[in-house]
Formats: C-alpha cells, sequence, structure tokens
C-alpha cells in the first residue's frame, strides 16, 4: 500500500509464477497399455506362466531367472504407469509439479496421464459465493455502522493460487473483509442533503468501488472478483434510534418544504387570475390579508373553520 496525495493506492507484488497449460497424454491409451503389460506379464498371465515354467523346467535356468526378473520389472513399471492417471472432472483443474518445481496446469477434462512421480494439486475453477460476516464500523462522518457483503469470485490463475499464497480460500475471505471496512470509513452512511457519495443513497457506485478494491487486493491470489454487493447496511444498535429522528425530522422538513412552495403558487395564481379577470380590486392591506388566508389554510395540517365576515376589513 502506498499513499499519492490523498488517495491510497494498493500495488500488486511482483509476480513469481503464472499459469501454464498443460493437457498431459490421453489416459485411455496409458490405461490399456498397463492393464495389458500387469496382465499378460503378470504371474497369472499366459506369458508370466511360460516364464515361471521355462525358468524351472528348462535347462538355462539362469536365462530362465533372467527372463523373470525382466518381467517383473516390467509389470512393475505397468503397475507404476498406473499412477498417473488422473481425472479431470468439469470445473476442476490439476496444478502439477515434479520435484518441486511447477511443470503445468490441467484443465482438459476427462482421463489424462502425467508422470506418476509428479504431485497433482486438485483446484476447482466453479464460481463461488463468500460473505463476509457483519462488521461493526465507524463512518466517513464518524458514525457507527453495520455493514456486510457478499463477493462472488472465481480462480482465475491456479498457479499463483496454489504457490503464491498459503490459502486462497482464507485470502480471499479476509481480503473481502479489509476492502468492506475500508469502503465504509471512507463514505458516509447519508449525504444529508449534500452532494457527496453515500453509503445509503449511492448503492451502484459504492459496489463498483468496492468491486475494484477487492480485485486489486486478491490479484496476488491469481483470483477474479464477478461481482461484490452490501448485504447489510445500518446504523448501529445504540444510535439506530437517534438517527432514524433525524432522517424523521428530515423528511417532515422536506415535506413542508413542498407544502409551502404549492401554497404561494396558489396564492399567486389566485391574485394573478383576479387581477386578469377584474374580479375585485385589493388594496394591499387586503391582499396582505387574503394571502395570509389562504396560506393559513393551504399549509395547515388540519381542516379549517370558515368563518363568516359580517362588517368589513376596517370595521
Amino acid at each position: 500500500m502506498s499513499t499519492d496525495g490523498s488517495e491510497t493506492v494498493t500495488r500488486e507484488p511482483a509476480t513469481q509464477v503464472q499459469e501454464r497449460s498443460m493437457n498431459g497424454r490421453s489416459g485411455w491409451a496409458g490405461l490399456g497399455l498397463s492393464l495389458a503389460v500387469v496382465l499378460v506379464l503378470g504371474p497369472g498371465g499366459i506369458a508370466g506362466g511360460v516364464l515361471l515354467v521355462t525358468a524351472f523346467t528348462g535347462p538355462g535356468l539362469a536365462g530362465g531367472v533372467v527372463l523373470i526378473v525382466i518381467s517383473g520389472l516390467l509389470v512393475l513399471g505397468g503397475l507404476v504407469t498406473l499412477f498417473g492417471l488422473t481425472a479431470v472432472a468439469p470445473g476442476q483443474a490439476r496444478v502439477v509439479s515434479l520435484f518441486g518445481r511447477y511443470t503445468g496446469t490441467i484443465r482438459t477434462t476427462g482421463l489424462r496421464w502425467v508422470n506418476p512421480f509428479s504431485r497433482r494439486r486438485k483446484i476447482s475453477t466453479r464460481i463461488r459465493n463468500h460473505e463476509t460476516a457483519t462488521v461493526k464500523v465507524n463512518d466517513a462522518d464518524g458514525n457507527p455502522i453495520e455493514i456486510a457483503a457478499v463477493v462472488v469470485w472465481q480462480v482465475r490463475d491456479t498457479a499463483r493460487a496454489v504457490y503464491e499464497v498459503d490459502s486462497f480460500v482464507e485470502f480471499v475471505g479476509t481480503q473481502a473483509e479489509t476492502a468492506v471496512r475500508h469502503i465504509a470509513t471512507s463514505y458516509p452512511y447519508d449525504n444529508h442533503g449534500d452532494a457527496v457519495l453515500s453509503l445509503r443513497d449511492n448503492a451502484a457506485e459504492i459496489t463498483g468501488r468496492l468491486s475494484e478494491e477487492i480485485t486489486a487486493r486478491v490479484a496476488p491470489a491469481g483470483v477474479g472478483i464477478i461481482e461484490s454487493r452490501i448485504t447489510r447496511l445500518a446504523y448501529a444498535p445504540e444510535i439506530a434510534h437517534a438517527m432514524l429522528r433525524r432522517q424523521q425530522a428530515g423528511a417532515v422538513v422536506a415535506a413542508r418544504q413542498r407544502i409551502v412552495e404549492g401554497a404561494v403558487g396558489m396564492v399567486e395564481l389566485a391574485l394573478a387570475r383576479l387581477e386578469a379577470q377584474d374580479v375585485v380590486t385589493l388594496d394591499d392591506e387586503r391582499k396582505a390579508t387574503m394571502i395570509s388566508n389562504l396560506l393559513v389554510v393551504l399549509c395547515s395540517e388540519q381542516s379549517t373553520q370558515p368563518v363568516v365576515n359580517t362588517g368589513s376589513l376596517y370595521h
């Protein structure tokens, strides 16, 4: 992690190993050859029985023993060859190494054959989900919030997943939770009417940046992020009630503001229509009284009761 100005940039460490393809040979040919050698040259096979009889009944005992040794070695080689068979199912791969040296990755499905002395590690290349635990952090305004997210990921480079980190599954989980904490502390829960990104009001932008940060963090393990979503976002219980009252107060103020704006427009329209149609001529004092009465009627939360004035405005 290095700081450039006010932004934190995640730098990927130098790559030590990268995946390279290794198809191997068809396992069916190796299986057939191994079984043929074992069944034919083995003690129960035709050739093996003939060699045993020749070795103990023939005139050349030494030559028979040599033939038995050769056939035994061939049978042993056939048995060892069987250990080179590797079945690769869809959605899986085999990372092959020989005496500690990475030789390649088999992604071709079916029965394959590789060097019997090589080590083959099974790696799932299926799409996986990881849901982070609900963590309590402080947002950019210092308010405690609870947040959790789900990350959809997949192994892209099997060699890096095996050799670059100890456990790529635990690595993804740790880095996902770290990214969620960092995103939660970088933005406020609510923008309170300001033109800034917030966790609650800008979910699409926030999840996009969350995916970018997790992608950068898990890249050394050869993992690709398909999608990430925030599954839980709420104020911590100790301030939830106070924040709810604040949100309700803001909603009430916004509603009253809309009501007043609408009432003022209706009063302006009423005065303009009266003047345009020359219904009545009002001086400034009568206009003020009319505006006051209309605003009370239009902005009041309760029903108003009409009052009949039997006199005039001045008596």
